[in-house]
């Protein structure tokens, strides 16, 4: 028999339990943990030695969701789970990024670490659960792992915060979606969406769920005590590749500091590649074990230090600004001649070509989440092709990163879009990002922001966006506004933060060094909030507000409402009617079950048309009211018209014309168009019309003694 260990942590008014020993006893940690009825099984391990010639830390994470989890089946013809889901994907990555800084310098051997959701409740949202299990998981595996992490999400609820808030609360009433985790010294990553809200308080909202999950992290520590795995040896750096690394510092640290003053990227990076092949052509040696790729680590570590230095002794950064100092910026609207809309957004050498599209109900994504389908008219899509950072890569569908910031610049968008009621088109963005020397996710947030306004959609203020880093040095640090590439690859922090005039709508941080502390994140979101405002600013020199209307190769939607028991009379059976007046306008016609009808084409005519359709096929006829019909059939004793759409009425040979008629074909034949008053329905519901109480020339009523009266 084997021991089941457990911990039971109270955690912000829930129980998080966890358990190891029971379950997937081969890895080499492995958690089973609940909140609630939510368990997400997390496991981690590691290859016992590093490949040869490895150079960095290959971890990966892995969160999946099983559709069984909420007692569902998978959709498709296979019915399995498939390729991970964007909430998967996102997940691995907020798994990740706070777990990655906290593996020691020179560790290579390969990790896995797989979060697999076995029960879902409905309340507790598992990538918390799956975060702070992972991170048992690790501290219990023996791996060097310099843990433990937990992790909270924060509400803004009444102006005030809640930790945990369960899944609906946190849609329907909270202004604030805020991820963070962190250790026991500091935070590590926050994400967050939000509602124009403070700089104060959103950095209240990371504080307050650092100090939440405190106990958590003394949770893990209590249950490694238990039942920890012996830590594993690693290997210390060999004294050969030291003295190479000095002496890599003396001989070529001038060069490195040289090709670091040049400031334009493309020059920057030609001077560093030929300081990096002498390094190389003069240190290498097989036979004492210093390699190409030892003597490239030892190149970075001096880079690092030659611009981290620079930045903390002199404030001057690579390109010659100081710390707070934006890019230059370019902004421009109308880019592509036949899109809904479109911006061009340049800021120094980063660059998004945006584009926005506009489409009906029809385009919605239907969303098939374990928590319900639901549907999604707004999305946000980045791309980032190779040529952007004159590269020559693979081309293949969007990868993690992609992902990610395409997710990061929609959540800074969402909150200002209107609601359906006001505009109702489904809305797809596009970035295409052209350029690349940092922040190109803050750049399409701004290049969205514009994109959208030129296609008329009525974003009450702009959105724009900034990334700041940090380098940090024992008690000395410098937080810099609008990083570069390379000060985002060599320093310690990547703070993005997104908003409009009114308030920060998207925040996220990631740490490269162990924690960081609030007067930190202070400083860094006092810069941003200057950084945004001049972004705005000169933003605003190209569009400051969205176009009235939309354009005239975008769809026009009108909308109308129906009763609910007409539904079925505008769809018809099999589709048969709806599909006859498509046919008949084209036009796209779109109902919900609430009875909203939304018609959209590129030309009115068509819009007016079929509302007119769906307007004879919904209303009542009304006794006194004019109507224009189409005659459809003539008899002996009069004339069939077809009015409202779907209605039909007689005409009596004796309502035709105010004098004698002999035959009906002497005044109307079919497919005429007449005007026609409706005079009366009987018990059984057949329809009585009449024309000669109808001036057929104005559509006036007429008395009658056949004066005029106004029209129905």
């Amino acid at each position: 028999m084997f021991k089941v260990y457990r911990k039971e942590v109270e955690f912000a008014g829930r129980t998080l339990v966890m358990e190891t020993n029971k379950i997937a006893r081969q890895a080499d940690g492995a958690v089973m943990i609940t909140m609630g009825e939510t368990t997400v099984l997390c496991t981690v391990v590691g290859a016992k030695s590093a490949a040869a010639g490895q150079d960095f830390l290959p971890l990966t994470v892995h969160y999946q969701e099983k559709t069984y989890a909420a007692g569902k089946i998978p959709g498709g013809f296979f019915k399995r789970e498939g390729r991970p889901s964007e909430k998967e994907v996102l997940t691995s990555r907020l798994i990740d990024r706070p777990i990655r800084p906290l593996f020691p310098k020179g560790f290579f051997n390969e990790v896995q670490v797989v979060a697999t959701v076995l029960s879902h409740d409905l309340e507790n949202d598992p990538d918390i659960v799956a975060l702070i299990g992972c991170s048992a998981a690790l501290t219990l595996s023996g791996l060097p792992f310099m843990g433990p992490v937990a992790a909270a999400r924060v509400g803004y609820i009444g102006g005030e915060y809640v930790v945990n808030p369960d899944i609906t609360l946190l849609k329907s009433e909270s202004d604030l979606d805020l991820v963070v985790a962190g250790t026991q010294e500091g935070v590590l990553m926050v994400e967050s969406e939000a509602q124009e809200l403070s700089e104060d308080i959103m950095l209240g909202a990371v504080m307050a769920g650092w100090e939440a999950f405190q106990p958590v992290i003394q949770g893990i520590i209590d249950l490694a005590e238990m039942c920890a795995k012996d830590p594993w040896d690693i290997a210390p750096v060999s004294e050969a590749v030291a003295t190479m690394a000095k002496a890599l510092e003396d001989q070529f640290g001038k060069d490195i500091a040289a090709a670091y003053a040049t400031q334009d990227k493309s020059a920057r990076r030609a001077a560093l590649e030929a300081a990096r092949a002498k390094a190389e052509e003069a240190l290498v040696d097989e036979d004492a074990g210093i390699t190409a790729k030892a003597v490239g680590s030892a190149f970075h570590d001096v880079e690092a230090d030659i611009v981290r230095g620079q930045i903390l002794k002199t404030s001057a950064r690579i390109d010659g600004r100081d710390t707070k100092t934006v890019r230059p910026i370019v902004a421009e609207v109308g880019t592509l001649p036949r899109a809904h809309g479109s911006a061009l957004f340049t800021r120094g050498e980063t660059q998004a070509l945006v584009v926005a599209t506009l489409g009906t109900g029809q385009d919605e994504q239907i969303v098939d989440a374990l928590d319900g389908e639901y549907k999604e008219r707004f999305m946000l899509h980045y791309n980032f092709p190779s040529y952007s950072v004159g590269e020559c890569r693979r081309m293949g569908p969007p990868g993690r990163r992609e992902i990610g910031h395409g997710k990061l610049a929609w959540r800074s968008i969402r909150p200002l879009m209107p609601p359906a009621e006001d505009f109702p088109y489904t809305i797809r963005v596009v970035s295409e990002v052209t350029e690349s020397n940092g922040s190109s996710s803050m750049a399409t947030v701004c290049g969205a922001s514009l994109a959208l306004m030129d296609a008329g959609v009525p974003l009450p203020r702009p959105v724009a966006g900034i990334a700041m880093g940090l380098i940090k040095e024992g008690a000395d640090f410098a937080v810099l506004t609008d990083i570069l590439g390379d000060e985002d690859h060599l320093g310690d922090m990547d703070f993005k933060v997104a908003g409009t005039e009114g308030g920060v709508t998207a925040l996220q941080m990631d740490i490269k060094i162990t924690s960081i502390t609030r007067e930190i994140m202070a400083q860094a979101l006092e810069q941003a909030r200057e950084g945004r405002l001049h972004i705005l600013a000169e933003m605003s020199k190209a569009m400051g507000t969205a176009r009235e209307g939309v354009k005239d190769h975008a769809p026009q939607i009108a909308t109308l409402t129906i009763p609910k028991d007409k539904i079925r009379d505008v769809i018809g059976t099999g589709g048969k009617v709806i599909r006859g007046i498509v046919e008949d306008t084209g036009a796209r016609i779109d109902i919900e079950d609430d009875g909203t009808v939304k018609v959209s084409a590129t030309d009115l005519g068509a819009i007016d048309k079929a509302i007119r359709i769906i307007q004879g096929l919904t209303e009542e006829p009304e006794v006194g009211k004019v109507y224009t019909g189409t005659v459809v059939k003539t008899m002996d004793f009069g004339a069939f018209v077809n009015f409202m759409g779907g209605k039909d009425g007689l005409v009596h040979i004796s309502e035709l014309a105010d004098h004698r008629v002999e035959r009906t074909t002497d005044m109307v034949r079919e497919g005429d168009v007449v005007k026609v008053l409706l005079t009366g329905i009987d018990d059984r519901g057949k329809v009585k019309l009449s024309m000669k109480r109808v001036d057929q020339e104005t559509g006036a009523a007429l008395e009658r003694g056949g004066g005029r009266r106004s029209a129905g």
